[in-house]
Order: C-alpha cells, then structure tokens, then sequence
C-alpha cells in the first residue's frame, strides 16, 4: 500500500515538472528565431564602413578614411506610446507578436491579470508605432517604447493591469529620463488611423502619478459657492482668453498631426475629454485645449 502511494505520489512530480518544463519550452522556437534576428543586428552595428579606397565606384567622397572613437552609446528612447491589443487574450496577443507574417510586435505586453511580458530589449526598434507623427517626429519606432494592454477595445481595463503598467512607466521613466510629455497613445500619433488606447484608458491617473499630461481641472471647473452651484456644465467663453489661439495651431502645438484636422480633434478628445469623440468641440472642451497647449511651450 505503501508502495503504490509512493509510486503515485512519483508519478505526479514527474508529470508535475513535465508540465513545466513544456510551459517553460512553449516559445524555445520563438526565442530561438528571437536570438538569431539580435545576432544579425548586432553584426549590422559591429560592422566596420569601407572606405572609399576600398570600393570600386564613387562614393561622393563620403569616407575617405576610418577612425574608430570610443565616445559614443547606445541610442536611447525618447517616448512611452500605449496601446490596446485589440485582441481577446494575452496568448493570442504573444501569437501575433511572434508571427513574421504580421510585421507588427511591442517591447512590452501587460495581461488583464497585471502579469508583463517583455518581448523585445528596450533598445531595440519594436514595430508598434507604424506610419504616425507626434510634432516633428516621423519615425516614432525608432523613438520610442511601445506597450499594448491586453484589452478588446470595448472593456474597462483591469485594475491589476493599470497597477502593473505604473510600475513599469515608473521603471521605464527612471532608466531612460522621458519627460512626462512623451507619455502618449497610439491614437495621439495616428489620429487618422488609430483609437488606442480607448475612452476606458485613465490618462487623468497616469498624468498624476508623472505620466503625461492632465490640465488644470480647477482652472477648468471652477469651485462655486452655495447658492451658484448647478450640476450641469456653464458653456461659456467668457473666461477664453481674447488672444485664444487657433484650435488647429493650439492641437499643433501640444504634437498632432493636423494635416487631417477632425482626425486630430478626435485624438485630442479621445486622450483628453473621453466622451462624445466623434463631435466638434465644445466650449468646455476648448477652454481645456487651451490650459493645455501652454503647457508644451
């Protein structure tokens, strides 16, 4: 009887760290490909220019001559662009990102239940971003750290979830010095193309904590007394400055793309207002656009 137990109980460790050993080897071949594609950039950066002498057509006179220095370093990003995956689960999300055929992946994957998953090194160029502009800056893969949220787009986000990516936003700021500014959304530098994160995302928390940009809500929404207070909005432009600047100039300003000026109307209330996005804008929302824009003079 003992015995049996005892084979038993043998029989379930050993089944036990089989199965873990499968979780553990469930992306080898991913990690495999992974290591190779790091190999290959690494000797693109390893690799020494030639110099005109040792080419046989016409350089423009480019490089006449090699000299190595040691002051240099590694690029570093500049920006933190947050994304929903818009898929239904942290797996399938992976899935994707590991696919070369999608030609899309992120540095960083956060799950619903707060677990993160780091797909890429944080200097590395991930392909998150894609055709977008935030100011002058037409190259933000190259710029910038991306982050996708597991999240269908049409959920709240977990609190787990948003917990977890503070910490990583608090890691990320700390290591590479971004400025609150630069913490963004996909939507901010796509805003013809792009609605993530969604209305759900809290910015208004991010920005307190040090991770973009809120206004000033007392500015906005200023405190009334007893006998003035109304729980509906006044919808004034008494309080806008004469000098209010153009509502396009002022969406420049702050890093939309205007070229396509409802798309960044849009953005600019996706991020900030989070309702009623597909509308002009408001009094209200103008007189935020305007506490706003001063703030990235």
């Amino acid at each position: 009887m003992k015995f049996q137990h005892y084979l038993s109980s043998l029989i379930l460790i050993i089944f036990s760290l089989a199965f873990v050993s499968c979780s553990k080897d469930i992306y080898r071949d991913n990690n495999k490909a992974h290591e190779k594609a790091v190999k290959e950039a690494t000797a693109s950066i390893r690799e020494i220019p030639k110099t005109k002498a040792e080419l046989n057509y016409d350089t423009l006179s480019i490089t006449d001559e090699w000299v190595g220095t040691t002051n240099f370093s590694i690029r570093k990003p500049n920006y933190v662009i947050i994304h929903h995956t818009a898929q239904d689960s942290l797996k399938q999300t992976i899935n994707t990102f590991t696919l070369s055929r999608t030609q899309v992946s992120s540095h960083y994957v956060v799950g619903r239940d707060g677990e993160i998953v780091q797909m890429l090194n944080d200097y590395l160029r991930s392909w998150h971003a894609g055709n977008g502009r935030w100011g002058n800056d037409t190259d933000l893969n190259s710029a910038s750290i991306g982050i996708e949220l597991d999240n269908n787009g049409s959920e709240p986000f977990t609190e787990a979830q948003i917990e977890s990516l503070l910490l990583l936003l608090k890691r990320l700021k700390w290591k590479f010095g971004i400025p609150a500014a630069n913490f963004i959304g996909h939507s901010d530098i796509a805003p013809s193309r792009k609605v993530d994160p969604s209305t759900y995302f809290p910015w208004r928390k991010l920005a307190q904590e040090g991770y973009g940009i809120w206004y000033d809500e007392e500015a906005i929404f200023p405190v009334l007394s007893a006998h003035e207070y109304t729980s509906i909005p006044i919808e004034s432009t008494d309080d806008l400055p004469q000098e209010f600047l153009d509502l396009v100039l002022a969406l420049r300003i702050i890093g939309y793309n205007v070229s396509d000026p409802k798309a960044a109307i849009r953005a600019f209330k996706l991020h900030f207002i989070q309702r009623d996005i597909e509308s002009e804008l408001t009094e209200t929302d103008k007189r935020i656009l305007d506490n706003l824009y001063k703030k990235y003079l």
